[in-house]
């Protein structure tokens, strides 16, 4: 299982990337948008996945007695996608912004004319 979960990081990673390096400001965020869900599965896969019980004590017990899946890793998870959700609306309506002003999607359509004269 921790295998293939490598191999989709490995994709997300490499598509990332890709996208991250185009001059499309589309494909600019949905290259971040790949990234930030790869690192959401390599904190995943960097909090060892555990099939067992909540962490919850017993009253009588001390001590965990049972193997028990370690909650940080899916609390930081969850906040980031929370997060990456409001980043991506954001950034969503200011490329509808950026495209109605400039009416186009390049970035490098996105100079002054100060800057063309350069």
């Amino acid at each position: 299982m921790e295998l293939l979960l490598v191999l989709v990081l490995g994709l997300l990673y490499a598509g990332g990337i890709y996208l991250v390096l185009r001059r499309s400001m589309v494909r600019l965020l949905l290259g971040i948008m790949l990234l930030s869900n790869g690192t959401n599965v390599l904190i995943f896969v960097i909090g060892n996945i555990t099939k067992g019980s909540p962490p919850v004590i017993g009253s009588a017990e001390k001590v965990f007695q049972e193997i028990y899946a370690d909650p940080i890793p899916q609390a930081l998870i969850l906040t980031a996608i929370v997060i990456s959700f409001g980043l991506t609306s954001f950034a969503i309506v200011l490329l509808k912004r950026v495209y109605a002003l400039v009416d186009s999607d390049d970035l490098d359509d996105l100079n002054t004319p100060e800057e063309d004269d350069i």
